[in-house]
């Protein structure tokens, strides 16, 4: 197995979609976080990726633990004290 670095211009589905060569390859997709206003602006790259590609498609949710970091960083920028207890969960 050898792994190489490629470049593609283009939208992101189309784009990775058109990058498989062949049907033995695996094309892993990470599905983000989806909220309503994203999913109105912007059309899901993992859905078009599991529509369209010839070959098998792995698609990683995010860490839970992507959710608690985000809310730690929303809080430091709006300068809101941090407490243990909203660490745990």
């Amino acid at each position: 197995m050898t792994l190489a670095g490629l470049t593609v211009r283009g939208t992101p589905g189309a784009a990775l979609v058109d990058t498989v060569r062949d049907t033995g390859d695996l094309l892993v997709v990470g599905t983000g976080s989806r909220t309503p206003l994203l999913r109105a602006l912007r059309p899901s790259v993992s859905r078009y990726c599991l529509a369209h590609a010839p070959c098998p498609v792995l698609a990683v949710p995010p860490s839970p633990l992507q959710a608690d970091l985000d809310a730690v960083h929303r809080r430091i920028a709006w300068r809101r004290p941090l407490h243990a207890e909203d660490l745990t969960g």
